[in-house]
């Protein structure tokens, strides 16, 4: 064969070969790659192509599908007391990503989850009849945590401390998950709930860590007791009142300036949320050994899944001994959710052990047969000894008995709880965030619940967590102890 022939086949040979390279990387990589792309129409268009599984609450479907009158999306979704559930189920749009458990199980309510489909759907490339996500969800807790918060801006956690199991999930001002679902209406709804600057769209209980003032106290005392800085929570401190933080002038004061706060117990401490005790103890303590209370408690976990990722709660690092002092008392740069502070309450409650906290409670086929139990899988860890967490529920319990958190007292219950006033603002110069955190007994029931109003229609001199949060919080216990 001629020599300039032979390299000339050579040459076009190579090419057939990179064309076909090219096309196989075009269609088993980019392919894959855009009919995976969130832009693709024919994703969009075979997700609504039948009706989706559903989201349930105590047997009782919160969703649905309905037929859509034109168009190429032959469905979308629906809400029954949507507003009620919204922090729970999130929304499935035709226009925006889904969120919240319609975004975690989108796979499952579309179909399209691997474990839904039979031989025959593997082989045909058959969608698969979609699944359900069965909820922890109390609606008679979460009824009543609605209904307590009303007008207010603010959210509520209850959990079951045994179980781990989520009773209800909370935040207001809410939102109409129903106005995002149709394409050709979710653009204005959208606009309009951005614009919107009490923020509906927020998760307050999961996903906005705040400072959580005196509930944070729980902490700095569990880790007093556990370190044996204090045998019991009735041993006298040595607390200064006032105490001046470390390495300044100032001099930090107590809400109220009557209360017997010098050299106060712990019991009385948290009684009169005695600011003086628990910013010495912080420092006492030093700040390692009080962040590993906190994070043994959740905090700092980055990846606290219920099965939403909550936002992280953070105790800071590398602080001098008066920022120290300060997040003794739960300020300076010490956050927390809602669901952190019912973990502390539940962790208490159950003997110092926590179950972790989660809100589904079984995720099921088409058919009805059960994929993944989350009962079953829902680890305990130990936060405190027995011993400490009966101190503390005693010492919560005067609280409430006659201490910050009278408001929260229910005839026949057990209740225990902390209050908490977080400061806002520069020089605490907007509205304070007020906190209640507790747990309630009755009838071999158990939950412990945590509050914050962020916002209320109440004078300034009024917001305590006791006057604003502590109420919340006693409706959701006895709508959860009720027989």
């Amino acid at each position: 064969m001629n020599k300039t022939i032979r390299r000339t086949s050579v040459f076009v040979l190579l090419l057939v070969f990179a064309l076909l390279i090219r096309a196989t990387w075009v269609q088993y990589y980019d392919g894959k790659a855009l009919a995976d792309d969130k832009y693709n129409r024919r994703n969009v268009i075979e997700t609504y192509a039948e009706p989706l599984g559903n989201i349930i609450v105590a047997g009782r479907s919160v969703t649905g599908s309905a037929r859509t009158k034109s168009g190429d999306l032959a469905y979308k979704r629906t809400y029954e007391d949507g507003e009620l559930y919204a922090a729970v189920t999130g929304y499935a749009s035709q226009a925006y990503a889904p969120t919240q458990l319609e975004g975690i199980y989108q796979d499952l309510l579309n179909g399209t989850d691997n474990r839904l489909k039979s031989v025959m759907d593997t082989v045909t490339g058959k969608r698969a009849d979609p699944g359900d996500v069965v909820t922890t969800i109390d609606p008679d807790v979460q009824k009543a945590a609605y209904d307590a918060l009303g007008a207010k801006k603010g959210a509520a956690v209850a959990i079951d401390p045994k179980t781990g199991k989520i009773l209800a999930v909370v935040s207001t001002p809410s939102y109409a998950p129903t106005s995002l679902t149709d394409a050709n209406t979710a653009g204005t709804a959208w606009k309009k709930l951005n614009a919107d600057p009490d923020k509906p769209l927020t998760n307050r209980a999961l996903r906005q860590p705040l400072p959580p003032g005196s509930t944070f106290k729980l902490v700095v005392a569990a880790a007093a007791l556990e370190d044996g800085l204090y045998s019991s929570v009735d041993q006298r401190t040595d607390s200064p009142d006032p105490y001046t933080l470390p390495g300044t002038t100032r001099e930090l004061s107590n809400e109220n300036p009557n209360a017997p706060c010098e050299d106060a117990s712990i019991r009385t401490a948290l009684e009169y949320s005695c600011n003086n005790v628990f910013a010495k103890m912080a420092v006492k303590l030093g700040q390692d050994k009080v962040r590993a209370m906190a994070e043994k408690f959740g905090f700092d976990n980055d990846s606290q899944d219920v099965p939403v990722r909550a936002y992280t709660s953070v105790y800071p690092s590398d602080m001098n001994e008066s920022s120290t002092a300060l997040t003794g008392i739960g300020q300076y740069d010490v956050t927390a959710t809602p669901l952190q502070m019912a973990m502390v309450s539940a962790a208490i409650a159950n003997g110092g052990k926590l179950v972790s906290p989660h809100m589904v409670s079984q995720i099921t086929d088409g058919g009805g047969d059960v994929l993944k139990d989350y009962d079953d899988d829902a680890g305990t860890k130990e936060i405190v000894s027995s011993s400490t967490a009966e101190q503390l529920q005693s010492a919560m319990q005067t609280v409430v008995e006659k201490g910050t958190g009278t408001n929260a007292r229910i005839s026949g219950v057990t209740v225990g709880g902390k209050t908490g006033t977080a400061q806002h603002g520069e020089n605490n110069s907007q509205t304070p965030y007020a906190w209640f955190t507790s747990y309630g007994k009755a009838g071999g029931k158990e939950v412990a619940v945590a509050v914050v109003v962020e916002q209320s229609n109440a004078a300034r001199s009024e917001v305590s967590g006791n006057g604003l949060a502590a109420p919340v919080a006693k409706a959701v216990m006895q709508a959860a102890l009720k027989n």
